[in-house]
């Protein structure tokens, strides 16, 4: 099924960022707004303690897995938040890092935050995202 994303580059902002810099979907496209995808374990623990690139993948995972019970795939994701609780640049790039690798080609706009805590015990990184589907 062809993905109903399109994303929007512009020649006169910056070509350094990662990312698209807006993205277009149909009028009749299902919009899923997903909850932020958080590094837990099935049994509510939080996975990779202490590690910034373990979580993050571990997030993509769950977001991953939520996206496949709305129906949609991570090539149908319109936008991201990557939040990092951490003051460090470094180590909101080493979550971006994850979550730009997973997205491959399919860079959709996002923003990179860092925050001074998460919800969960432990937790040091959280994904929202925005996706769209044709029916």
């Amino acid at each position: 099924m062809p993905s109903a994303v399109t994303l929007v580059r512009s020649s006169t902002l910056t070509a350094s960022a990662q990312y698209a810099y807006a993205a277009t979907v149909p009028g009749d496209a299902r919009l899923i707004f997903l909850a932020g995808s958080c590094p837990l374990n099935k049994d509510g623990t939080t996975a990779g303690l202490g590690d910034y690139a373990a979580q993050a993948a571990k997030a993509i995972k769950s977001l991953c897995l939520a996206l496949e019970a709305a129906g949609a795939g991570i090539g149908d994701v319109i936008s991201t938040r990557v939040l990092v609780a951490s003051t460090e640049r470094a180590d909101l790039v080493t979550a971006w890092d994850v979550v730009r690798a997973a997205f491959g080609e399919h860079d959709v706009p996002s923003t990179l935050m860092g925050v001074t805590v998460l919800g969960y015990e432990d937790q040091l990184v959280e994904i929202e995202a925005v996706a769209a589907v044709i029916d």
